[in-house]
């Protein structure tokens, strides 16, 4: 049934409360057991590496998760043995036979404690920096990952030798030389074919003092680059008080906890020290001679390939000063505020358990604790073993993930997802697994250090992985949220999550809505846009606060509602007061062509779906006119129906997220038609039609299996990155099946 080889067999999946680490050969399901003795690879099981993972990215560059989803269905998987409802109609037993399918082949990949595991990868920047933390702190990955990781390296290259910043991106300086780098320091020679291409590449485009600022920063970590040659990140701003609106504490999260290791790296001046690989490698990455090189005028050079945003003339001012500052700083507060900066690393990484927010704060706080502490001590051993949480096996080799997973995300959809008819209640088990890991997920103390540490409050939140993670999200909290009362009203289990918990993940729902009546992502906006203005990064854009977003703003509002269908005597004028908001922020946010703007999926296709279905929610209940929302919704219909496609699909690439203009892929793709459907059932779109041939490229899609293929990839952040979900394509099929099936076949 399954096409398994060989080298893939060695490689098991051990999961516990959502932890995710592959394991080679493991002697047993212990997690802690298995990373004390892991390097255990014979050159004979090394060879058929090369075999078994040889990838053509030319086709798809999204591997298809093969690794983990045959391995994972191989000897438990049975076809569904219960009573399947029997209609007379052809077209309808269809649909309930290919829903039963898909939803019984997604329940063999659901893990022991009830979450979904999947590979979340596609940037090409993160292993890098995880391999630059290894090789400084020399803590080399055992030998097995090693040679997994250059095989995904090597099999992302793009034809014409260079790497992206994703995988399915064109080649650029940044990735091009992060790529080239890791290889030399897993133990490629330079000499290897696919380098010399690559390094001919790097030479051409200008060598690697084009690389952007985050290139930059790695390099001269490497001591492949000279710190001077490097924009000041001004260490001392963590010092400044707390009400000015340029403190740190008001970056968007992310932002905050890459750049805050960043300024210790660079008070350090970090770097590793000379041997034959640094040497060569200076000779290898630039066109120049490397001590020739005047590396006060490389600060702002920018291989054109690379620049997405332009930087704007207030953050040439400040790198001015700043950089200036740097030939007078007092040494005394430089020490103060590496002192703080160092206090705030150690903060996260305990209110973290060392998983951090993300795999670039994780890479760069594992150097700066190495740096500080040493590779012996307590909390540099901690950091070293959650390495391992942010790596994934694919049929393309390992990849580092964008997170330590997308646990709680992928299970709230996915209970959702089959709980949408009374399809889902066929599968039992499945559900009570994944409402236990829900139960599990949701956040219940504060950290003690949450407050000295700018932290929203986040008690009855859930983040987007893992408890351990440990970093709360306000989508996630609805979707949480929904999906815990979806399986209440199932009756499906006894609850777990009481009303009291419930009444904290609505308290804390309401205590991230932004003044403009929208919801961002982890904390509410917490400074001006004209912030954006001192974005350092030329690669991404909109990273410098946490923006209110459709897709945010929409779920939460969905919640909410749901919240007063069950719970009307709670908080009910709050709570309508917020939707209203919230309505109106979705109304705004709608382009002249009925389209929503996705800032975290592609794209168009995606956040039309989220608003149509707040706003189809919210018609026929006296929050709005719904005059108003009934012409959004139209519009919105009219603007989905005209992207259908011949087939009857719908299909959007990653370059509209980027160039913010709806980009059609050459064929249609099942998320992006599962997304369309979901948004023209819930507004009960009029010509059937429409939904019927979409549906049917669901259905004509579906393997033998239940599986769907992986096409395209899906996911995107600070809409110049792409990343992979690969539960997508079983999720929302299922999803836009079921409620056809409610909608259109159950009736």
């Amino acid at each position: 049934m399954l096409n398994i080889k060989s080298g893939w067999k060695n490689w098991q999946l051990l999961t516990e409360e959502g932890r995710q680490v592959w394991a080679f050969k493991p002697s047993s399901n212990d997690i802690d057991a298995h990373l004390q003795n892991v390097d255990n690879i014979t050159e004979q099981e090394i060879a058929q590496f090369a075999e078994d993972f040889q990838f053509d990215k030319s086709g798809n560059p999204n591997s298809g998760d093969k690794v983990f989803r045959n391995t994972a269905t191989d000897t438990k998987f049975q076809k569904f043995t219960g009573q399947i409802p029997q209609l007379e109609n052809p077209y309808e037993q269809k649909v309930i036979d290919a829903l039963i399918k898909g939803m019984n082949y997604y329940s063999y990949l659901q893990s022991e404690d009830g979450h979904w595991p999947g590979d979340y990868g596609g940037p090409l920047f993160l292993l890098p920096g995880l391999l630059i933390a290894s090789y400084i702190s020399d803590t080399p990955f055992p030998k097995a990952h090693r040679e997994m990781m250059k095989l995904y390296l090597f099999n992302h290259q793009n034809k014409d030798a260079g790497w992206g910043m994703h995988i399915e991106g064109e080649s650029t300086m940044f990735g091009t030389v992060m790529q080239y780098v890791s290889l030399r320091l897993l133990g490629v020679d330079k000499n290897h074919q696919q380098l010399v291409q690559a390094r001919t590449w790097i030479k051409n485009n200008g060598g690697a003092t084009g690389i952007p600022s985050w290139g930059k920063f790695y390099l001269a970590v490497l001591n492949l680059y000279d710190w001077q040659g490097f924009n000041s990140l001004f260490p001392e701003i963590w010092l400044f008080p707390r009400w000015l609106p340029v403190h740190p504490w008001r970056y968007w999260c992310h932002t905050r906890m890459v750049y805050l290791p960043m300024a210790y790296c660079y008070a350090q001046r970090i770097k590793a020290p000379e041997n034959e690989l640094i040497l060569s490698l200076r000779e290898e990455i630039y066109s120049e001679d490397f001590a020739s090189i005047d590396w006060r005028k490389q600060r702002n050079a920018v291989c054109e390939k690379d620049c997405y945003t332009t930087p704007s003339p207030v953050l040439k001012w400040m790198n001015f000063f700043t950089n200036n500052y740097e030939k007078f700083k007092s040494t005394w507060l430089r020490k103060k505020s590496t002192d703080y900066i160092l206090k705030y690393i150690n903060a996260e990484d305990q209110q973290t358990n060392y998983i951090n927010i993300g795999p670039v704060n994780q890479a760069i706080n594992s150097i700066c604790i190495w740096h500080a502490y040493g590779k012996d001590s307590g909390q540099f051993k901690k950091h070293a073993a959650r390495w391992f949480d942010y790596l994934w096996v694919a049929e393309d080799g390992m990849k580092m993930n964008g997170y330590n997973g997308s646990q709680l995300w992928d299970t709230a959809f996915a209970t959702r997802a089959m709980l949408e008819s009374d399809l889902g209640k066929l599968f039992p088990a499945t559900i009570a697994k994944s409402y236990r890991f829900i139960d599990l997920s949701q956040v219940k103390a504060e950290h003690p250090t949450h407050a000295e540490f700018f932290r929203h409050p986040m008690i009855g939140s859930w983040p987007f992985s893992t408890a351990e993670n440990g970093w709360p999200v306000a989508d996630c909290t609805a979707e949480g949220l929904s999906a815990s009362l979806a399986v209440h009203h199932s009756g499906l289990v006894k609850p777990a999550i009481d009303d009291q918990r419930i009444k904290q993940a609505v308290d804390t729902l309401l205590s991230y809505q932004n003044s403009d009546g929208g919801w961002a992502t982890y904390e509410l906006t917490r400074a001006p846009k004209w912030l954006e203005k001192l974005n350092p990064s030329e690669v991404f854009a909109d990273i410098m606060i946490d923006y209110s977003w459709t897709e945010c703003t929409a779920a939460c509002v969905i919640s909410l509602m749901e919240v007063q269908e069950t719970y009307p005597a709670y908080k009910n004028s709050e709570i309508s007061k917020a939707i209203r908001a919230g309505i109106d922020f979705i109304l705004k946010q709608q382009k002249p062509d009925g389209s929503w703007y996705g800032g975290w999926a592609v794209c168009f296709t995606y956040a039309t779906w989220f608003g149509v279905e707040a706003l189809s929610k919210a018609r026929g209940k006296s929050y709005y006119d719904d005059t108003i929302l009934t012409a959004s919704i139209s519009k919105a219909c009219d603007f989905l129906a005209g992207k259908q496609k011949a087939d009857g699909g719908w299909g959007e690439t990653f370059k509209s997220c980027s160039t913010l203009t709806y980009t059609e892929a050459g064929s249609s793709q099942v998320i992006n038609t599962a997304w369309a459907l979901l948004a023209l059932m819930a507004a009960d779109f009029g010509d059937k039609t429409v939904t019927e041939t979409g549906i049917n490229v669901l259905l004509n899609r579906q393997t033998d299996i239940g599986d769907w293929p992986q096409e395209n990839i899906s996911g995107v952040f600070n809409y110049n990155c792409m990343i992979t979900y690969a539960n997508y394509r079983n999720i929302f099929p299922i999803w836009a099946l079921n409620r056809h099936f409610k909608l259109d076949v159950q009736k």
